[in-house]
């Protein structure tokens, strides 16, 4: 099965999973559709970004080239100020940590609100959580994202790669099913190789289960 199948399998899944919002008139991804179209939209990222290192300069030249401008001078910092305080406050209580690393932004999901133990599919109650921050990246569209997948030591390497990686992949493809520009989106496992915590407490182990999303001024 080729890829030009695959991307072409994933739209037209995710075109009859949509629905209309009765207050906004927009198309979204129902909540209960998520689940069954994962596997097609997968197969659509996993074309461009999944298990693979695109650089931040390669994907930032495909956007300006598909007509999204850059930012540029003094305007980066203002523009990212903007949309941290904005993700902070969609953000707020929900657990979901927001950091800013100079001109990036840093967002770390716990896998304890956004995933059942040892399974990669969204929680649903988690869904209205990435629909506020899908709603941020789409205002602020002049910026690159890459998700990453992390995990405790727990299991094999190879079982913790793969699940980081499929849990990124779901998230990645939530946002993007919201109308996002998949050439924004990395999508990377890194199983238990980048832990921020020791593992050998349950508390560490549970800091070390995330999926990370950094996001970086388009320039």
């Amino acid at each position: 099965m080729n890829r030009t199948f695959l991307a072409l399998s994933a739209v037209a899944v995710l075109t009859a999973a949509c629905t209309t919002d009765p207050y906004t008139g927009e198309k979204q991804l129902s909540k209960t559709a998520i689940g069954a179209t994962a596997g097609a939209a997968i197969g659509t990222l996993g074309g461009l970004v999944i298990g693979k290192t695109t650089s931040v300069s390669n994907r930032k030249s495909m956007l300006i080239g598909a007509g999204v401008g850059a930012l540029a001078g003094g305007g980066v910092g203002l523009y990212m100020d903007t949309q941290e305080k904005k993700l902070r406050k969609r953000l707020e209580a929900s657990g979901v940590s927001v950091t800013r690393e100079g001109d990036d932004i840093v967002l770390n999901m716990p896998s304890n609100i956004t995933f059942d133990t040892d399974q990669s599919d969204i929680k649903p109650s988690f869904n209205e959580v990435l629909g506020s921050v899908a709603l941020v990246f789409k205002e602020y569209d002049k910026t690159v994202i890459d998700v990453t997948g992390h995990t405790d030591s727990d299991g094999s390497d190879s079982y913790n790669f793969q699940l980081s990686e499929r849990r990124a992949a779901s998230v990645a493809n939530y946002l993007v099913a919201q109308n996002l520009k998949a050439e924004r989106f990395q999508v990377l496992g890194a199983g238990e190789s980048r832990p921020v915590a020791s593992n050998n407490t349950d508390d560490g182990k549970s800091l070390n289960r995330r999926v990370e999303i950094r996001i970086q001024p388009l320039t």
